[in-house]
């Protein structure tokens, strides 16, 4: 099995995000990874972890659900998420998401409306369609009036396109860097490079990492994720490469199985009857559909 090859697990993976950066044990790397890109006013000290599926106001709402939902001890909120390929709609999600940890500070009774800083951070394995000859790789995105002036400073988005980054292990020179080529390069080391290893932070992401470590479920579980992952990637290049073909859309039908559960026949028509973009673009909804209604509504927006 692929656990027994590899040495470290893969951080692009759902389960491998959520172990490294989202659990209260090792809540350290999340600190240290978020005060990377944070401003020195609010670097955290301290954070806890919140139930990553939100509810509106009323049981007809949509849910959100994060990867990493957390509080900083002074009181600022962090979603962050790992985002493999570039969906429709992915900066309206972002808003969407962003709307309820601004609704989660509501205070019943009095209440003067003070919010605390809000940032939603996207770690990206793509890259956007607009960026693709810039060279930025990370973008902070704030809230600004018509002069470029900053209006609102307590909501920002910062999204990180990782395939940009290329930077050597002898090239790095900041702990961002570190960060960005741990989360680029991790899966394919055999073994802990010296120089990542003068941080003790790194020595905590590597035991956290490795797959030795793991408990026989929390393999499994492993298992599992990378081969989502390794199929949703199937998935995007073929859908990207062949279009049409049969085989890419049976593949979609898989993975949405696996996902979601038995996908009834007259949904499996739809999806083979799909064009081209359309299938491509469901390749890439994929991570936001949770249930067979989902894909239902997805479906009928793509007559």
């Amino acid at each position: 099995m692929t656990y027994l090859q590899d040495r470290y697990i893969n951080p692009l993976t759902d389960f491998g995000f959520k172990r490294i950066f989202g659990t209260e044990a090792n809540k350290a790397l999340a600190i240290a990874f978020l005060n990377t890109l944070l401003p020195p006013h609010h670097q955290i000290q301290d954070l806890t972890y919140k139930n990553t599926e939100n509810l509106g106001n009323t049981p007809l709402d949509r849910k959100a659900i994060f990867d990493i939902y957390c509080q900083a001890s002074n009181g600022q909120r962090f979603i962050v998420e790992i985002q493999k390929a570039k969906q429709n709609f992915f900066k309206d999600r972002s808003i969407y998401y962003a709307s309820f940890p601004i609704q989660d500070q509501a205070q019943k009774g009095e209440w003067n409306y003070q919010l605390a800083a809000i940032y939603t951070v996207g770690v990206l394995d793509f890259i956007f369609a607009e960026h693709q000859q810039e060279p930025d790789l990370i973008h902070i995105v704030k809230l600004k009036d018509q002069h470029c002036r900053v209006f609102y400073e307590k909501l920002q988005f910062i999204y990180i396109e990782l395939p940009k980054f290329t930077k050597t292990l002898e090239e790095l020179e900041t702990p961002l860097d570190q960060w960005l080529f741990v989360l680029r390069h991790l899966a394919e080391m055999s073994d802990r490079p010296q120089r990542l290893q003068q941080d003790p932070i790194f020595n905590q992401l590597f035991e956290v990492a490795e797959l030795a470590n793991l408990s026989r479920p929390e393999q499994d579980s492993y298992e599992n994720s990378l081969k989502y992952y390794r199929d949703l990637n199937n998935v995007i290049d073929t859908a990207r490469q062949e279009g049409e073909q049969t085989g890419q859309k049976t593949l979609i039908v898989r993975q949405l199985t696996r996902k979601l559960g038995t996908i009834p026949e007259p949904l499996q028509t739809q999806i083979l009857d799909l064009n081209g973009e359309d299938i491509a673009a469901l390749g890439e909804a994929i991570f936001d559909l949770h249930t067979i209604p989902d894909l239902e509504t997805w479906l009928r927006s793509h007559p």
